[in-house]
């Protein structure tokens, strides 16, 4: 069954695209979830239209997200949390932690769903983490978690 996306799925598609998926993967989970729609001429000028819209809004505010980038870029931010042998931690350090961090470091806010952290961070010591603010607008920060002195 030929879909457009409406939004981006991962290892399917972008949103935008005309893909070909299976017919059961697209009437239950696809549809449903408004992910995508069938690929009719009057639903992809539809489609067309407001991803052109969007597009149009996006650069509105592409620069503020780029002023937000140069600022992240970079930044170092420090989270104590309590550890056990190995420097170990009792629990993880979640992006929402580090989001509130950085907002305090940059004096700004961060919306904790775009932080990626790749794997929860259950151990001390220095990691990166990638905030994806756009497509490709990625800017990494350094987060060093220290063991909490008890």
């Amino acid at each position: 069954m030929k879909v457009i996306f409406l939004k981006d799925v991962a290892g399917k598609g972008k949103a935008g695209e005309v893909t070909e998926v299976a017919a059961g993967y697209a009437k239950n989970l696809l549809l449903p979830q408004r992910l995508a729609l069938p690929a009719t001429p009057a639903v992809m000028r539809q489609v067309e239209a407001r991803l052109r819209k969007e597009s149009e809004q996006e650069s509105l505010d592409r620069a503020k997200l780029v002023e937000l980038a140069g600022r992240i870029e970079g930044t170092e931010i420090h989270l104590q949390a309590r550890a056990g042998a190995g420097d170990r931690l009792f629990g993880s350090v979640t992006a929402a932690d580090i989001a509130e961090e950085l907002g305090r470091v940059i004096d700004g806010s961060v919306d904790k769903r775009k932080i990626d952290t790749g794997k929860p961070l259950r151990q001390a010591g220095a990691h990166e983490v990638v905030v994806r603010l756009a497509r490709d607008l990625e800017p990494r920060v350094k987060v060093v978690i220290e063991p909490k002195k008890s």
